[in-house]
């Protein structure tokens, strides 16, 4: 079959398609034909380290990333494809079985195959949802369901400001901010202001013109999706008993958590969210309803996946991008 492998550390163009051997699955697990993969910010985060501090990730660089060689030899988080084969034990699926889901923790979804256990976030695709839709819900709406919904408990009434409210992770948390009731105000470019609006956020400010931690306005709860600003600059911005939430584990944030877990009456609160199927299957009856939309900024094939690598890693894509698989004339 064929896999983009990640060979060493570096640039994107590490990254080449390579002929691997088609996994075969053990009795409790399931083979998926993949036909549509996401790069994330995990995947670009553990190819080269390059968006948050190498030295808070040295143990994970040792035991698991690789020091002077990749671990992981095949990246990609989220998938959506077809089940060709079932291990003899497996019970929730059957072969042809449309499904999508992450492969989280141990990526390999860059490839035209992947063996899973029954048990691993999947799910079954819903038929109005397209394979690239599918592929670029898992790991961002989960992360942004997971802080909105469970750390923010975000409720109507409420003011919520998204910072990077543009990337894979904002544009889902701007959605859902808005489904439960809160008033949002997404942080983003000049090009992205009007998309913000389309996926209903009441308020929009352009970070390139405006300093939101300087315009007066306070919140219940500012959410740092891209970690580009700090509690510190944000504290005159929160409300009392404000909470920042942050997805980028930096040390300082650490260090942070630990200070107002004990003073104070502004909390930074840090999470790290799993796609649980059943939050999958809720984010799908949320799709299915019109109640939140996809947005995916760019498709490429699997071919071209240094050049997704390259595109992501520049930090402005809207939305989410996706790799398409095509099997044409493949066993």
């Amino acid at each position: 079959m064929k896999a983009v492998l990640h060979t060493r550390f570096g640039s994107s163009d590490e990254l080449h398609l390579s002929e691997v051997e088609k996994p075969i699955p053990k009795a409790n697990e399931v083979l998926i034909k993949i036909h549509a993969t996401a790069v994330t910010t995990s995947d670009c985060n553990i190819r080269n380290l390059t968006f948050v501090p190498k030295l808070f990730f040295l143990p994970l660089r040792l035991f698991v990333v690789g020091v002077f060689r990749p671990r992981i030899p095949i990246l990609g988080i989220d998938l959506a494809g077809e089940i060709e084969t079932v291990g003899k034990d497996v019970k929730r699926f059957k072969k042809g079985d449309q499904v999508f889901g992450t492969s989280e923790p141990v990526f390999g979804c860059h490839a035209e195959y992947i063996c899973l256990s029954e048990y691993s976030g999947l799910t079954m695709r819903s038929i109005n949802i397209s394979w690239e839709e599918a592929a670029s819900i898992p790991l961002a709406a989960s992360t942004a369901l997971y802080f909105i919904r469970e750390l923010g408990n975000i409720h109507s009434g409420q003011k919520i400001l998204i910072n990077g409210a543009s990337g894979g992770i904002g544009i889902f948390a701007v959605q859902l901010a808005k489904f439960y009731g809160a008033e949002v105000t997404g942080v983003c470019s000049t090009t992205n202001l009007e998309m913000l609006k389309f996926l209903g956020a009441d308020k929009v400010i352009d970070y390139t013109k405006e300093d939101f931690t300087k315009n007066g306005e306070t919140y219940d709860v500012i959410f740092d999706v891209v970690g580009k600003t700090s509690f510190s600059r944000c504290k005159k911005s929160l409300k009392e008993k404000g909470i920042f939430l942050v997805t980028v584990p930096k040390l300082t944030y650490i260090l942070q958590i630990l200070r107002t877990s004990i003073i104070g009456s502004k909390k930074v609160i840090l999470g790290n969210a799993v796609a649980k199927v059943e939050n999958l299957l809720f984010l799908t009856e949320l799709i299915k309803a019109g109640n939140i939309k996809t947005v995916i900024d760019r498709c490429y094939p699997l071919e071209q996946t240094a050049e997704a690598f390259s595109y992501v890693e520049k930090g402005h894509k809207k939305g989410n991008v996706v790799i398409t698989i095509n099997h044409t004339n493949r066993n």
